[in-house]
């Protein structure tokens, strides 16, 4: 999937996030682990979002335990940083063809 494609879905995912009552506070958040597509607070709690999107197959395959374990590395780097003691999560958004789909809590 190209860069654009990718952006756009992130774009997209923004978007039904806020509609659904989220703020956003980041997006694309780097440390050395990895990068989380985007930080956001509902109900007082902040979800680290990983975005999926693809043509052809489930793109929630792509979310893989190696992943998980980067997002979470990742969120504790961005804790730190920001030194929020709000409680957390993992969720992701999945973009389809056919729609957006959010995930909330996943685990390994």
């Amino acid at each position: 999937m190209s860069r654009a494609k990718g952006d756009a879905a992130e774009a997209q995912a923004v978007r039904f996030l806020m509609e659904r009552g989220c703020r956003i506070l980041e997006r694309n958040a780097y440390s050395r682990f990895g990068e989380i597509d985007i930080i956001a607070e509902k109900g007082g709690a902040l979800r680290f979002v990983e975005v999926k999107s693809g043509t052809g197959f489930d793109p929630i395959y792509n979310i893989t335990p190696t992943k998980l374990g980067r997002i979470v590395k990742t969120a504790h780097a961005w804790l730190k940083k920001s030194g929020s003691d709000l409680p957390w999560q993992i969720d992701a958004v999945i973009v389809r063809d056919d729609g957006i789909e959010w995930l909330e809590n996943i685990t390994f």
